[in-house]
């Protein structure tokens, strides 16, 4: 079977497999030029509401394929780059589905997720320096804001493997599931995601992605541009009556255009209010 990214969408959630199974689903130059264009399309799809990001069989990703990095070092790390911001600016919220090994390239893409639930005999690396390759800049802010710098500095140093049990204490991993439950809980996980209003989780996207870049005043306006889409959908209204009434909300904010002199932040939907 050729190497590639598969894409399942059902229930409002989209899931990408990461398939190259003769190789633990390392990324082949051609499947990370793949990621941009195929999650675009994902994101213009109105019926998803979510993204799980998993790989073939037992393993997520064991990176890069090593022959793209002896043959062009430069284009597939500026290849993976493009893939994990790709991912990271994707406007719902992205969960990775870890099992067996999350590593380089990999725990690159997982990184960029939103969450990360991993079955335990999960393991992590970043592994440049056992490649002689400089982590890009952008990998490396994302990891340090992630696990923190110390955790951080471990990682990219050794280059050694950790366990779900560190993962989890380190904050690279956000649940561990037992032996079979991975499945279960990401998709009952996925379905509280679609049951919530996916204004605030747009917003939320942005504005705990955008405040370390921008000052506070420009944040302080995206809150105050986002407050007032609530307001102005109906939402904020609709999730207080159905509180008081004891029933599930009915949210109709769906992600539209950017407003009018709005900046998107990173993970920027837009904003425009438009009833489903």
């Amino acid at each position: 079977m050729e190497p590639g990214l598969k894409t399942h969408v059902s229930d409002g959630t989209a899931t990408v497999t990461i398939s190259n199974t003769g190789k633990r689903n390392a990324m082949t130059v051609q499947m990370w030029r793949d990621v941009p264009p195929l999650l675009e399309r994902l994101a213009g799809d109105r019926s998803v509401r979510s993204l799980v990001l998993t790989g073939e069989g037992g393993t997520f990703c064991a990176g890069a394929d090593i022959g793209a990095l002896r043959d062009g070092a430069g284009e597939s790390q500026g290849l993976a780059v493009a893939a994990e911001e790709a991912l990271a600016a994707f406007p719902g919220p992205t969960l990775a589905a870890i099992r067996g090994y999350c590593v380089g390239g990999g725990a690159q893409l997982a990184a960029a997720c939103d969450l990360r639930f991993a079955e335990e005999g999960a393991l992590f690396g970043v592994t440049p320096a056992k490649l002689g390759v400089a982590y890009p800049a952008s990998a490396t802010r994302r990891l340090v804001r992630l696990v923190g710098l110390s955790a951080a500095k471990y990682l990219l140093f050794s280059g050694e493997l950790i366990d779900c049990g560190r993962a989890l204490r380190t904050g690279l991993v956000d649940e561990v599931l037992a032996e079979g439950e991975l499945g279960k809980r990401v998709a009952e996980f996925s379905a509280v995601l679609a049951s919530r209003s996916l204004l605030t989780q747009t917003a939320a996207k942005e504005l705990a992605n955008g405040t370390w870049d921008v000052p506070p005043a420009e944040a302080e306006e995206r809150g105050a541009y986002w407050a007032a889409q609530a307001r102005a959908s109906g939402d904020t209204a609709e999730g207080a009556a159905a509180f008081l009434e004891r029933r599930a909300p009915r949210f109709a904010w769906t992600a539209g255009p950017a407003a009018p002199g709005g900046a998107a932040g990173p993970g920027d939907a837009g904003g425009a209010t438009r009833p489903s």
